[in-house]
C-alpha cells in the first residue's frame, strides 16, 4: 500500500511500527508529533530565522509553534492527511514534494527538517542539496540529527498499521558524527551543534 496511505492511518492515531529489512520492528512515535510542541520543540526553534519551510512537517506541531511565535511559515508534507491536520492546528501547510518546486523557491530564510526529515528520499546529502536551493543569501538548514556512534547513510524501511503495510522504502539517517562529512560534500558548513535533552540539532549554513 502506498506510503501516504499508510502514514495517514497513524496520524489518525492506528497503531503503527517501523523496521528494517534486518531488523525487528519498533513502535513509529507518532504521539511525539501529533501533540502541542514541548521546552525541547521550542529550543530548536530558536534556531530558526526568518521565513521558515517546515519540510515533512506532519501533523503540524512545529508549523503550529513557528506561527504563533510570529514566523512567516509554511509546512510541505507529502501526506493529504498531514496537510489537513497542520491547517487544522491554524498553521499554513502544502501538499507537496519537496523535490518538486515549491512557493518561495530560493528565497526561505531557514528551511527545517526535525523528527528525522532528514531522511526524506534515502539520500541524505541529495536532499540536503535541495534544501540548499530553497534557502536565500545568509540562510540555513535546522536539522535534527542522531546522537554520537550513529551511522550516516541509507536503509530500507518498512511501515506497518493494523490494516496494511508499505512496500520497502528507502530512508537516509545522519548522525552527528558524519555531520561535518556530509556538509564538506553538499557545500554546507556547519555552524552550531546543540543537544536538547537527548536530541541533538544542528544549524548548516551555505559556503560562499
Amino acid at each position: 500500500m502506498p506510503f501516504d496511505v499508510v502514514f495517514a492511518h497513524a496520524l489518525r492515531g492506528e497503531a503503527c511500527t517501523v523496521r528494517t529489512v534486518e531488523g525487528a520492528p519498533v513502535p513509529l512515535p507518532v504521539e511525539d508529533w501529533t501533540r502541542g510542541a514541548d521546552v525541547v520543540d521550542r529550543l530548536f526553534l530558536r534556531h530558526c530565522a526568518g521565513a521558515t519551510i517546515d519540510v515533512g512537517c506532519g501533523p503540524g506541531r512545529l508549523t503550529e509553534e513557528l506561527a504563533l511565535a510570529g514566523h512567516v511559515v509554511l509546512g510541505v508534507d507529502v501526506v493529504h492527511e498531514a496537510v489537513t491536520q497542520t491547517r487544522h492546528r491554524g498553521g499554513p501547510a502544502l501538499r507537496r514534494d519537496v523535490f518538486d518546486r515549491v512557493p518561495g523557491e530560493g528565497r526561505w530564510d531557514t528551511v527545517l527538517l526535525a523528527d528525522g526529515n532528514v531522511g526524506i528520499g534515502g539520500d541524505p546529502a541529495a536532499l540536503l542539496r535541495r534544501m540548499r536551493d530553497l534557502l536565500g543569501r545568509g540562510g540555513r538548514i535546522v536539522v535534527e540529527v542522531e546522537p554520537p556512534g550513529r551511522p550516516t547513510g541509507s536503509a530500507d524501511v518498512q511501515l506497518t498499521c493494523e490494516c496494511a503495510s508499505t512496500t520497502y522504502f528507502a530512508w537516509g539517517r545522519v548522525g552527528v558524527d558524519g555531520l561535518s562529512a556530509l556538509a564538506d560534500r553538499t557545500n554546507l558548513t556547519v555552524r552550531a551543534v546543540d543537544r536538547y535533552d537527548g536530541r541533538w540539532c544542528a544549524v548548516l549554513g551555505v559556503r560562499r
